[in-house]
């Protein structure tokens, strides 16, 4: 019998008309499907695609051991999610040896920031491992906003909330436009990164991008003091144009 194949679906911003068609083939005949979840949740990516899954669908959701219980800067963060991922890679390699395919749920775009990537390095040399593409969570975000986020020769940089505040000001001094991602409880130090580069008055936050509970405003006229982890800021280029 020969072995099956790992396909990495991405699944887009969130919206299940904005899959591709190939996404779509595949998850709506899929007879294993993997996503990643907090513990006790029930996990973005599934949750995107309710109502696509066939009724005999076998599930596996990959429940990660930690998120913010240990700092990044713990060696331990780096033992325990590695010995996860590898987990992981294990079951996914032992269904796809009785022969059946495994389609792993990716939120975004399976390349970019996620998850599967680090199941990927895992599979790609024993198993036939194929990514489909996806639009990214930051391009339903700018485009969310009504504005386009790069013109002429504008430089886009992006930057993970997660990074130290002072990495986090340099990079925003340097570039034309941005996009913030994995807010979360890093707001605080990101509004602050924004202020210091001039910024914050041009700044948007984006939840929930092309979601039904989508929400859209500048970021100095928000009123909440927490936002989810999978909120996008973003600040448009004014760069060169006719």
């Amino acid at each position: 019998m020969s072995n099956g194949s790992v396909y990495g679906v991405g699944l887009g911003p969130g919206a299940q008309d904005l899959m591709s068609v190939r996404s779509d083939r595949l998850i709506r005949g899929a007879k294993h499907v993997a996503y990643f979840r907090k513990a006790g949740r029930k996990g973005q990516a599934r949750a995107i695609v309710d109502g696509m899954l066939s009724e005999a669908v076998i599930e596996f959701p990959m429940e990660y051991p930690v998120t913010t219980e240990i700092p990044l800067s713990d060696p331990r963060y780096n033992e325990v999610l590695s010995s996860f991922y590898q987990d992981c890679a294990a079951h996914i390699a032992s269904l796809t040896a009785q022969g059946d395919d495994v389609i792993v749920l990716c939120e975004g775009d399976p390349f970019f920031y996620g998850s599967f990537m680090h199941l990927y390095t895992r599979l790609n040399d024993i198993r036939t491992v194929e990514v489909v593409p996806a639009i990214t969570g930051m391009s339903g975000s700018w485009t969310a906003t009504g504005q386009p986020i790069t013109w002429g020769d504008d430089i886009l940089t992006v930057l993970m909330g997660t990074l130290d505040q002072e990495t986090l000001t340099t990079q925003m001094q340097k570039t034309d436009a941005l996009v913030v991602m994995k807010i979360g409880r890093n707001l605080p130090k990101v509004i602050t990164a924004l202020k210091d580069a001039n910024l914050y008055d041009r700044a948007w936050i984006v939840q929930y991008a092309t979601m039904d509970k989508q929400t859209v405003g500048k970021l100095a006229e928000m009123e909440q003091d927490t936002i989810p982890y999978f909120s996008i800021i973003v600040v448009h280029g004014q760069g060169r144009r006719p």
